[in-house]
């Protein structure tokens, strides 16, 4: 078997699993059968890819001696896969969440057609963190958009439609620019090269431009990426979105999507325009800044816990932000374990947001109230993930923002500081949430709740084993980050970044 199969694979797999789960529709268990063994097959290819990553060497590995595997095609289209230590993770983060999604959310409605659906974005999730060559990035980028209209507009709230037309509005918008960018860019490149027109990572970061023109070229990127992270200011899509998508929706879009836009920046628009970086990292970073300080605000004040968990996503996304454009080693690093952290950690929380509503029939703040009586373990569950997301030391949110904001700190002192607050302000919306769902005396439909069940309880056990794990030891998994974070510094570096 060719190595590089592995990771094609990686797409492959939910592909044809999206494929059966459809054929066999006449049946409901069967397509959810499909689907879960489609999900753990992933899973354990993914766990594969981890175990043969070597840590040692820091660019783009395919597991093959022999070279890379690329397939040409006309008008400069390619497919060549790859995976380093800024992407590694986001791809076993992608199984994680389409097995947790689908075992701990399950969608009882046409759930042929939801199984499908989830299959697909995960296949076209992989293309997007796997693809080594701009243009096919850009496809997978692209195509995750179909998977998540249907799963918003078919399997949301009473809002779904507004919801999903805002979505796809957003991001399709944000996307004509990226287009046009990496059009630009490739046509640069083959007037400089000569030859046949590419969009290969490596040939592209290596074209010569101004600076006016590496400005433009990052900005045009940027702006995708920063409506699918979300950055603010555009973010608006977010909140109606995360809170009228289904449970499964929630997650996936929350722990996985967002990973896009901001592997997308550090990837595509800090990797290929270095000449941009020194001019663009102050606008960023001061608009991660604000996202931090707003999102957790508007947090504080929302009436429901899945607009709570979507502004918590905006503030978290602008540490990540922050920590990309800080132009420090340790910064990056930790804003890479943060892609993959928060994802874990958002993922917790909407499955369990989802097990109350499916209790209760609403996720409002007003409807809960002294939910720890009833159900102690899911207060349990909930309180892990919470401080988690808080940053309490030990557990895996602290590493991320620790290396974030002490990066950022060594170089940018001033961002670090206002960023901190945002610290400060997510143990007050979140503490103040958990206070007003699960304590007080529980009454009516609250007191009658009934707790965690064996199967829930074993759905979130994967969640707080990596929450505890990555909090406690997150040494393997940062000597991987950190060689392909060096590697992309040096590429930078000449444009005066720290290293």
């Amino acid at each position: 078997m060719h190595s590089s199969l592995w990771l094609s694979a990686l797409i492959t797999v939910p592909l044809i699993g999206a494929l059966l789960a459809a054929l066999v529709r006449r049946h409901d268990r069967r397509s959810y059968t499909v689907a879960i063994v489609s999900a753990v097959l992933e899973l354990a290819l993914a766990i594969v890819v981890v175990v043969l990553y070597s840590a040692h060497v820091a660019g783009a590995q395919t597991f093959d001696f022999a070279g890379r595997w690329v397939v040409a095609a006309p008008f400069g289209l390619a497919y060549d896969v790859a995976v380093d230590g800024i992407s590694l993770f986001l791809v076993a983060l992608s199984a994680i969440s389409l097995l947790l999604a689908l075992w701990g959310a399950r969608e009882q409605r046409r759930e042929p057609s939801f199984v499908a659906w989830m299959l697909l974005l995960t296949s076209f999730t992989m293309g997007s963190f796997l693809a080594h060559d701009v243009l096919e990035f850009f496809i997978f980028f692209e195509l995750t958009l179909i998977p998540c209209y249907f799963i918003i507009s078919q399997w949301g709230g009473a809002q779904r439609s507004r919801a999903a037309l805002k979505f796809f509005t957003y991001t399709f918008t944000g996307s004509a620019s990226l287009f046009v960018g990496l059009l630009y860019l490739g046509f640069v490149h083959q007037h400089q090269a000569g030859g046949a027109l590419t969009f290969a990572y490596g040939a592209l970061s290596s074209t010569s431009m101004s600076h006016g023109t590496a400005v433009w070229l990052f900005v045009a990127f940027a702006v995708a990426f920063a409506v699918k992270s979300p950055i603010w200011p555009f973010h608006t899509w977010s909140p109606l979105t995360y809170a009228e998508a289904p449970t499964g929706g929630s997650v996936q879009l929350s722990a996985v999507l967002a990973k896009l836009g901001s592997y997308g920046l550090l990837r595509f628009a800090v990797g290929l325009f270095p000449l941009a970086f020194t001019t663009m990292r102050p606008i960023l970073m001061t608009l991660a800044v604000i996202g931090i300080l707003y999102g957790s605000a508007l947090a504080c004040v929302t009436p429901d816990l899945k607009r709570m968990v979507a502004y918590s996503s905006l503030a978290q996304m602008g540490f990540v932000t922050l920590g990309v454009m800080a132009g420090s080693k340790i910064a990056m690093t930790g804003a890479v374990l943060l892609m993959f952290n928060h994802g874990i950690i958002t993922l917790g929380f909407f499955l369990i947001i989802g097990m109350i509503e499916r209790r209760r029939l609403s996720y409002q703040i007003a409807d809960l109230k002294g939910l720890q009586g009833p159900a102690p373990v899911l207060a349990a569950l909930f309180t892990v993930t919470m401080m988690a997301s808080i940053g309490l030391p030990g557990l895996s949110g602290f590493v991320s923002e620790y290396l974030i904001l002490i990066g950022t700190f060594s170089v940018h002192a001033w961002w670090a500081v206002v960023a901190a607050v945002g610290v400060v302000l997510a143990a007050l919306y979140l503490l103040w949430a958990y206070q007003r769902v699960f304590h007080g005396r529980s009454d009516g439909a609250n007191s009658e709740i009934s707790d965690a069940s064996t199967k829930e309880r074993w759905v979130l056990v994967p969640v707080v084993i990596l929450i505890v794990a990555l909090g406690v030891f997150p040494r393997p998994v940062l000597e991987r980050i950190t060689p392909s974070v060096q590697q992309l510094l040096t590429h930078v570096a000449p444009a005066g970044v720290s290293k």
